[in-house]
């Protein structure tokens, strides 16, 4: 069986051949995906839209020049995170996240289900408050800990992938999420009433 992967490689290899419907089922895998991970950076949908086509054309004049060194979405998930950031600049814009639960997140968490059963007017209000904390602490992030932690903890990229799309050592991406996570700690700290001297 052959894994994603090597499916993405030899229809990447298609597209070098000239196969351009081969790229159309690439834009048909991963346009949501994209379109997800970028509302994390541009509120607006149909910006992210247009933003999400613009990677994709990137994308497709790059792949000559593609070798198979990072995973095909690793490498277009770099593409689109850099023209979101292009564009964001070139609107006089700071990079932002959305603050809107994608239902798909809960989906495909796996304690979704118990977590859909506890919905009591209070825990509604604290997951709402807990919610809004987190994107603050996100929002006021520096840029590099914010691409980090939104790949890691909402796209579940590897440490390993973070690094080939952001450009730096693995021990970086660490210290990058580390300092994130802990930012955000600080943050829930009073809402969750926890110690000093613990995250969480």
């Amino acid at each position: 069986m052959a894994s994603d992967r090597d499916i993405d490689q030899q229809l990447v290899e298609r597209v070098q051949r000239g196969d351009k419907q081969a790229f159309g089922l690439l834009v048909d895998k991963y346009r949501r995906k994209l379109g997800r991970l970028l509302s994390r950076f541009i509120r607006d949908q149909a910006e992210v839209e247009d933003v999400v086509q613009e990677a994709f054309i990137k994308a497709y004049r790059a792949l000559p020049n593609f070798r198979g060194e990072s995973a095909f979405y690793t490498w277009l998930y770099r593409i689109g995170i850099n023209t979101a950031k292009n564009y964001l600049v070139s609107m006089g814009r700071r990079p932002q996240t959305s603050n809107e639960i994608d239902v798909d997140d809960a989906e495909n968490f796996e304690d979704g289900d118990e977590l859909r059963t506890l919905d009591t007017p209070e825990t509604e209000l604290m997951t709402q408050e807990i919610a809004k904390t987190v994107q603050l602490a996100i929002d006021a992030l520096p840029e590099d800990l914010k691409t980090a932690i939104v790949l890691r903890e909402i796209e579940g990229l590897s440490y390993e992938e973070i690094a080939t799309m952001m450009d730096c050592p693995i021990g970086t991406v660490r210290s990058r999420i580390f300092r994130a996570r802990e930012s955000i700690a600080e943050r829930l700290r009073p809402l969750l009433d926890t110690p000093q001297d613990k995250r969480w």
